[in-house]
Order: structure tokens, then C-alpha cells, then sequence
């Protein structure tokens, strides 16, 4: 069979690379004339956090985020699996323990926990919550290693092509565009989220730490080599424009409160995407014709696309149905765990 795959952010090449694997005939096309220049995906966080996202999530994310950590271990070798860190400073403590009642799979630290795990953190906090079963990668070497995998799989992967009309006459194809397959997935809206990347060789930090804060909880991603990603705001915006300065300021001001540190930092790179969601902020894989569209992931990419694309190559070689994705986008089975 051959399927055509059209976009190719984190969505796209998990679905591409599952039909791959599974014997499908397979190419990918992508409006971009280079790795990333139009894809959410690259400004995205990386972090496999399927029980975090709990707090403000439905169990389905944590469902099908759950099947994320395996497969990505298993196909892009630097996933870093040492979990999860959430933190809040003495004014905001109680923010860890509402934190703690909607999600699973945490144990509790106090002071002397935390620097066990973070020594740089020693003594600026007092308690904090661990997830120790998390991971998380770097998108931009993970997009990268799913190109390379896919291509010693023989798929071809081509940039600066719109794919709508070679894909209507080669075989079905599966659309994983975002917000630009609006026109037919009319209930998409857009999600900005803004990130820096800061440069402090000076700290250390083994995994993600959350920070939370009532207003804005933020959190720092370790990229290796002295890199730290800042993210992320949560903006209802479709317009793809520069960090603002507010933005800025709030991120800058996390870093800095999580460690004095980070006033030294060097700041690397400001980047903003908009990332495609739904009424409900739920994945979906829809079925226009021979079309099956992918999207909806929402703020996430790295965590669902793994499960989305499973469910995908079953759908395109076997003719299976999901309810919890595929379900009536006003159904209640949507948000069935």
C-alpha cells in the first residue's frame, strides 16, 4: 500500500515511520524548504511527562502519553529518562500539594531529596514532587533521528513540497499539517507558545524542573552542553509573531528564580509556535475521504504522537477504529481513558 504523508513535524514522521515499519510504501512531504522552519514541533519543550500533564489534562493524554517513553527509547537512542522534578517556592507551596491531588505516580521530597537529585539546587527549596518514571529529549535532534531512521528505511522525506495534489492521486495519504489543514478541520484554533534557549555551562541540571506559580507555571528542559530550553506561555493566538516582551520578562524571571544563576546566562535563541488544538484540547485522527487527518495534539506533540501513530497505522493497513481519537468530536468517548 502506498500512503503519502503529508507534514512533517513530530505527527508526521511517527505516523510515517509506524506504516514504514509495519511494510507500508511511504513518503512524506512537507511545505518547508528545511527541517523545522514551519513546525511547532521545533519550538517545542520535549518533555514525556504523561503523569505532570495530569493536573490540567484529561486521563486521556496521560493514556496515550504513557506509550510515548518505550517507543521513543526504543527508536531515538538520547531520550533521557530520569524524570520529572516540580518545584514552588515557599509563597507558592501550596501550588505542590494541588498539584499533587490530580496527578499519579509521585513520590514526595524534602530538601535533602531535592539535592540528591539536583546538587545545584541545594537549599532553594524545601519540598518538591519527583516523577520518577518521566523522560524527555531534545525535539530538534529527535525530528532529525525519525528522518534518519525513515530514510535507512528507504521513505523518501521531501521539503518544500505542498503534497495536497500528489498525494490525491498516489494511494490515501494521512495529513498531519496542523493548523494549516484549518480548511477542512474547521473547529482548529491556535495555541502560541513561547520559549528561549539560554546557555549557562556554569549550572547543572539531570531533568526537567517545573516551577510552579498560580498565575504561570514555566518550565526548564537541560538540552546538554550547558543549554537550557525556557517555555513555555500559553498564548490563544494563531499568529506565528516574535516573543513579546512581557513573555520575555516571565521566562527570564523564572529561570532566574529558579537559580540566581541564570542572570548570567547567555540567551541563545527566542522562538514562538503555534501549535493546533481543538475545542476540547484532545488529539483526534479524522477521516475525510481517503484522507485520514492527524492533529489536534495541542501543547502535546512529543507525547502523543507515538500512540496517534500506532492508532494511525492501524486505521490506514488494518481498518481499525479508536473511539477515544476517532469518536464524533462531540462525543463523550473522546475522553474515555
Amino acid at each position: 500500500m502506498h500512503v503519502t504523508v503529508i507534514g512533517a513535524g513530530v505527527a508526521g514522521l511517527a505516523c510515517a515511520l509506524e506504516l514504514a515499519e509495519r511494510g507500508a510504501q511511504v513518503e512524506v512531504l512537507d511545505r518547508a524548504e528545511r527541517r523545522g522552519t514551519t513546525c511547532c514541533s521545533w519550538f517545542a519543550g520535549g518533555m514525556l511527562a504523561p503523569w505532570c500533564e495530569l493536573e490540567s489534562s484529561e486521563p486521556l493524554i496521560a493514556t496515550l502519553g504513557t506509550e510515548s517513553i518505550p517507543w521513543w527509547q526504543e527508536r531515538f537512542s538520547a531520550t533521557v529518562a530520569r524524570g520529572t522534578l516540580v518545584v514552588a517556592h515557599g509563597r507558592d507551596a501550596g501550588e505542590l500539594t494541588r498539584f499533587s491531588r490530580r496527578t499519579e505516580r509521585y513520590e514526595w521530597l524534602d530538601g535533602d531529596g531535592i539535592a540528591r537529585l539536583e546538587p545545584d539546587l541545594t537549599g532553594r527549596f524545601g519540598r518538591a514532587l519527583y516523577f520518577k518514571d518521566e523522560a524527555h529529549l531534545d525535539p530538534r535532534a529527535a525530528l532529525q533521528g525519525l528522518e534518519q531512521r525513515l530514510q535507512g528505511l528507504g521513505v523518501s522525506v521531501q521539503h518544500g513540497v505542498g503534497g495536497d495534489e500528489r498525494a490525491a492521486r498516489k494511494g490515501c495519504s494521512v495529513d498531519c499539517r496542523g493548523l494549516a489543514a484549518r480548511e477542512v478541520l474547521t473547529d482548529l484554533r491556535g495555541v502560541k507558545g513561547e520559549m528561549l534557549l539560554l546557555k549557562l555551562p556554569e549550572l547543572m541540571l539531570s531533568r526537567p524542573v517545573r516551577i510552579l506559580h498560580p498565575r504561570m507555571p514555566l518550565y526548564i528542559v537541560p538540552r546538554g552542553a550547558g543549554l537550557f530550553m525556557v517555555g513555555a506561555t500559553m498564548l490563544e493566538s494563531d499568529q506565528p509573531t516574535r516573543v513579546s516582551a512581557r513573555s520575555m520578562l516571565e521566562l527570564l524571571s523564572a529561570a532566574y528564580a529558579l537559580h540566581p544563576a541564570f542572570g548570567e546566562a547567555e540567551i541563545i535563541e527566542m522562538g514562538t509556535g503555534v501549535r493546533p488544538a481543538l475545542p476540547d484540547n484532545l488529539p483526534c485522527i479524522r477521516r475525510r475521504g481517503d484522507s485520514l487527518y492527524v492533529n489536534g495534539l495541542y501543547r502535546h506533540g512529543f507525547l502523543l504522537a507515538p500512540a496517534l501513530a500506532r492508532r494511525v497505522a492501524e486505521v490506514v493497513l488494518h481498518g481499525r477504529f479508536y473511539p477515544e481519537v476517532m469518536g464524533d468530536e462531540n462525543s463523550r468517548e473522546r475522553r474515555l481513558a
